[in-house]
């Protein structure tokens, strides 16, 4: 099966997130990487791309150069990956859409709801596929979470707890540091920075395994480096419209926690617990039974689970084999639409835009009610209410 042509956006030299991006596009042999636009620097941007094996004409200057000319090209890319700064990617996003390119988004999409409803509606009237990449739902076990909620294992879903909790910014020496400062900077981050930046990841997984959307809330957040003007810490109270409950901690002054991002999901038959720190096991407790330990790769999960272990059961699995199940779901809807058929159910998982635009519209939902001292705030877009 002949390769779809791939592009990137940002993620360039010394970037953290343009390796996982790069991997998990070329894990699977579904995308070459074609042409990019790496850095916000030109030159040295088309230099990293040639060095990374891009020619010369598709290692671009600047995201305009490169929308260009894959405009006019026989072989322009399938899909293109929009990982720069937050504040660009409504406006690079919008381009390619109009343009009737695929995009995969980092997130947040956008700044605003208003941008992300304009987002929404763009990509439906162009019909283009556009994703964001809430990559911790690539995790195997966390699609077999899915999977198990949605056939009923846990019966009608009661409690959810989410936490995406870490302590890597809890030094108040590190407030001129430019790769912490900009974060709880207003004018970079908005009105949000650890919600933002982790708990809309946490929010979204809940969503996600329950198949249940968050309708209001209600947030306590709170600046513990009193110099910072964004909250480092929040808490989160929130109702979902298939009557779940839901709770959710985010933090980013938890020492002693790396990455934190955990899930728990309570039915009337059942509970789960998985972390991203351990993802290869996934915890089950029937009702009236005995703790469960499920292993990734084990035979006869789920087909959602199945499609997405690649890794012989024991071994390690990481964030980029969860990036890459995401990029094989959207190299199997292109294919689909390309083909004129169906895709794959278990592989019609990967996050749309109208994921993001929910996480942007709850994270004005927190930061309205944590300025209001936790009132119960509509959490939903103007346009899906």
């Amino acid at each position: 099966m002949a390769r779809l042509n791939w592009g990137m956006i940002g993620g360039g030299e010394g970037s953290q997130i343009g390796p996982a991006h790069r991997l998990g596009a070329g894990l699977d042999g579904a995308f070459s990487f074609v042409a990019g636009a790496l850095d916000h620097r030109p030159e040295a941007g088309r230099d990293y791309g040639q060095r990374l094996g891009l020619a010369a004409d598709r290692a671009y200057g600047d995201w305009r150069e490169m929308l260009y000319g894959e405009k006019g090209r026989d072989d322009r890319i399938d899909l293109v990956t929009v990982a720069t700064p937050n504040a660009t990617h409504f406006e690079i996003t919008k381009a390619f859409l109009e343009a009737g390119f695929h995009v995969l988004c980092e997130k947040p999409m956008t700044m605003t709801v208003a941008e992300g409803e304009e987002i929404v509606r763009i990509a439906k009237a162009a019909g283009t596929i556009c994703a964001v990449n809430y990559g911790y739902t690539g995790y195997s076990l966390v699609r077999h979470m899915k999977a198990m909620v949605a056939r009923g294992d846990l019966g009608k879903i009661r409690l959810v707890k989410a936490e995406f909790a870490h302590g890597h910014h809890a030094d108040a020496a590190d407030a001129d540091n430019p790769r912490v400062r900009w974060r709880y900077d207003p004018a970079q981050a908005g009105v949000s920075a650890q919600f933002a930046d982790c708990g809309i990841h946490a929010l979204h997984m809940a969503s996600f395994v329950t198949g249940q959307e968050v309708e209001r809330l209600s947030a306590d957040t709170v600046s513990c480096i009193e110099s910072r003007v964004l909250e480092d810490d929040a808490m989160v109270n929130f109702r979902m419209d298939g009557g779940a409950v839901g709770r959710l901690w985010t933090s980013s002054v938890a020492i002693g926690r790396q990455h934190g991002l955990t899930l728990q999901v309570f039915g009337e038959k059942g509970g789960l617990r998985w972390s991203q720190e351990q993802p290869n096991q996934l915890y089950w407790m029937p009702l009236n039974g005995r703790l469960e330990v499920i292993e990734r790769g084990e035979g006869n999960l789920s087909p959602e689970a199945d499609r997405t272990s690649r890794v012989t059961i024991g071994h390690a699995e990481g964030m980029p084999l969860a990036f890459a199940n995401i990029y094989t779901d959207l190299a199997e809807a292109i294919r689909a639409r390309k083909e004129g058929r169906a895709m794959d159910p278990a592989a019609d998982l990967y996050p749309r835009a109208e994921d993001g635009l929910r996480s942007m519209a709850a994270v004005f939902a927190v930061a309205e009610s944590g300025k209001a001292e936790g009132v119960w705030t509509d959490a939903r877009p103007p346009m899906f209410r």
